[in-house]
């Protein structure tokens, strides 16, 4: 049977790919090749077709207008499977920030939390 409709794959062929790899997946298997996964960069498949389990930690710094397009501070930890993924961005002088976005992933709840928080209280 073809899984191919006028070039484009069916919601079953795409459904399929999805449930055989997923972040935590693809985590477990570049760390069982030896690769340090506490900074790597998630293939952008994997980022976009992902919502997190859950979202564990999550704290902003915006003294502005909820209407505000700039750049804001932030820390979040969000669990895919058994990783958590720790993210955000350092606040610098003024309400904005240009800083870049840092993450970390880990299997340790308690790192990825007081990484967070450390990160967004340090202001």
């Amino acid at each position: 049977m073809n899984v191919f409709m006028a070039g484009k794959p069916t919601s079953r062929f795409v459904d399929q790919i999805k449930t055989e790899m997923n972040i935590s997946k693809w985590l477990d298997k570049k760390e069982a090749e030896g690769v340090d996964v506490s900074h790597i960069e998630l293939p952008e498949d994997l980022t976009n077709d992902e919502t997190p389990a859950e979202t564990i930690f999550f704290k902003e710094i915006r003294p502005c207008s909820i209407l505000c397009t700039g750049s804001h501070p932030f820390a979040t930890v969000e669990r895919f499977g058994h990783w958590f993924y720790c993210r955000g961005r350092d606040k610098e002088n003024g309400l904005h920030t240009t800083q870049p976005q840092w993450w970390m992933f880990t299997k340790d709840i308690e790192l990825a939390l007081k990484t967070a928080r450390a990160r967004i209280e340090k202001i």
